[in-house]
């Protein structure tokens, strides 16, 4: 069996040279699981540094090599958790929705009636209004356990995607393998980088950083879009999040995956957001989304459509089921993507569980980027445009294809020295947080971002002038 590097590599394949060099330091666990997540996360990011170094070869002939630490990129996979601000006193304090830790409290697998166990999501109001009114029960444990009760899982699990909500039913490893769709995601690769349509080779534009003048439409939410646009940015593209201001979003996940970019509003559903929407995809390098699947054809921006208005972008779609098989109609999050594919199902002797932290959410953010970049090179090798494709599931499947550890206590986690040892200080327009700085490190090309994570909708609807971006990456 091929190692997570080599699976990883593999994508890339012998296209480029062999100078690259990776070194990956430490091992799992680092918490409290037996899943190697901070091992495959170290793996991708591996890939990341690669795919960066590519492209800083192709623009300067020049070789680098990456590092990375595997208790690090397990910090990584929960950033979120780490996310501080000072209180009155000037002492930073860690950031709690509890709120959203009450509604996550309750997305958890519950028993059903026929012997089995169901996880329904309630991650935010509108997805969380669907799943009630499936159940017809109230929004704590109680209520929602005695409502799964009443149902057989495949049952529940139908009825959830006729109402277009999410949730899933829990799946041994074995048992999704011979599914119908986990036998469509095994035959693919972890990352699908598909050439749509022919254009003119596209050099890298000049600059100092291997991204630098790369321009990049982010039309997604928690947790994985923003992840890969994140690491895009902290390499050098300019990059814009479009989002409106009537979708729900979860704050500390915004001020934590937004970091070097840019952010404004656009209503895509108005004739005048998808022209304004329009306008920027012509002058855009990549393009990336993580709507259900099939909403962003129907408002006219599928990939074949955007390479016709801008030959040569590179387009990456992010999904929880990937874009082929029986279930990739539907919708999904971290948790349902660990429920289905096993890793809910080994979490815990006693009944499933959830890992401790959304590694199927930052692996996949990461493959995408990684994939993006990979793009990039190609197009700017032999021309062409391109759709990315990756997917939570596919990464739970990675992650499970690994193998399993041991650890020995509950709550593990990295301690107050080593997370000072890559915690950053920054201070967006809503004031100052301390929060990971990136993970990979680059011989040449530090990654890091040039301005602190936006207030939402607080930029102009505009690429930056070429001035801008010198003055930005001062």
């Amino acid at each position: 069996m091929k190692t997570a590097f080599e699976e990883v590599m593999d994508i890339r394949g012998d296209e480029l040279s062999k100078t690259n060099k990776v070194e990956i330091t430490g091992a799992d666990p680092v918490f409290s699981t037996n899943f190697k997540i901070g091992e495959t996360c170290a793996a991708v990011l591996g890939g990341v540094g690669v795919a960066v170094s590519d492209i800083w070869e192709l623009k300067t002939g020049k070789s680098q090599t990456a590092a990375i630490n595997v208790r690090q990129a397990a910090a990584a996979l929960r950033s979120t958790s780490y996310l501080q601000k000072p209180d009155v006193g000037g002492t930073y304090a860690p950031i709690v929705n509890e709120n959203h830790e009450k509604m996550i409290g309750i997305t958890q697998p519950w028993p059903t009636k026929d012997g089995r166990w169901f996880l329904p999501h309630f991650g935010l109001p509108n997805l969380q209004k669907r799943v009630l009114g499936v159940l017809g029960c109230e929004p704590n444990p109680d209520s929602v356990s005695k409502a799964v009760a009443k149902w057989d899982a495949l049952d529940l699990e139908a009825a959830i995607d006729e109402a277009r909500a999410c949730g899933g039913m829990v799946r041994s490893n074995t048992e999704w393998l011979a599914h119908p769709h986990g036998q469509v995601l095994q035959a693919k690769p972890i990352v699908e980088i598909i050439k749509i349509a022919d254009s003119a080779p596209e050099p890298f534009p000049q600059g100092d950083r291997p991204l630098s003048g790369i321009r990049a439409l982010d039309l997604t939410r928690i947790l994985a879009g923003p992840v890969a646009a994140r690491t895009l940015a902290e390499n050098g593209a300019d990059v814009l999040m479009i989002t409106a201001e009537h979708l729900p979003q979860i704050k500390e996940h915004v001020m934590d995956t937004s970091h070097g970019k840019r952010s404004c509003y656009l209503d895509l559903k108005t004739a005048e957001g998808a022209a304004q929407l329009k306008e920027l995809a012509r002058d855009a390098d990549v393009f990336s989304q993580g709507y259900r699947p099939g909403m962003m054809k129907d408002l006219g921006f599928g990939p074949e459509a955007l390479a016709e208005m801008r030959p040569g972008i590179v387009c990456l779609s992010i999904s929880c089921f990937g874009a082929d098989g029986p279930l990739s109609h539907r919708a999904g999050w971290e948790q349902v993507a660990q429920t289905v594919t096993g890793i809910c199902n080994d979490g815990s002797p006693e009944r499933p569980a959830l890992l401790p932290a959304a590694a199927c959410d930052y692996t996949t953010g990461y493959l995408g980027a990684y994939g993006v970049m990979l793009a990039l090179a190609r197009r700017a090798r032999e021309g062409g445009s391109y759709h990315v494709r990756v997917s939570l599931c596919q990464s739970g499947m990675f992650i499970y294809r690994q193998g399993k550890t041991e650890f020995g206590a509950p709550n593990m986690d990295l301690s107050a020295a080593e997370l000072a040892e890559f915690c950053i200080d920054t201070k967006p327009a809503s004031g100052p947080i301390r929060h990971l700085g990136p993970v990979l490190q680059l011989s040449e090309t530090p990654p890091h971002w040039t301005r602190p994570t936006p207030v939402l909708g607080g930029d102009a609807t505009e690429w930056l002038n070429a001035s801008a971006e010198v003055k930005a990456a001062e």
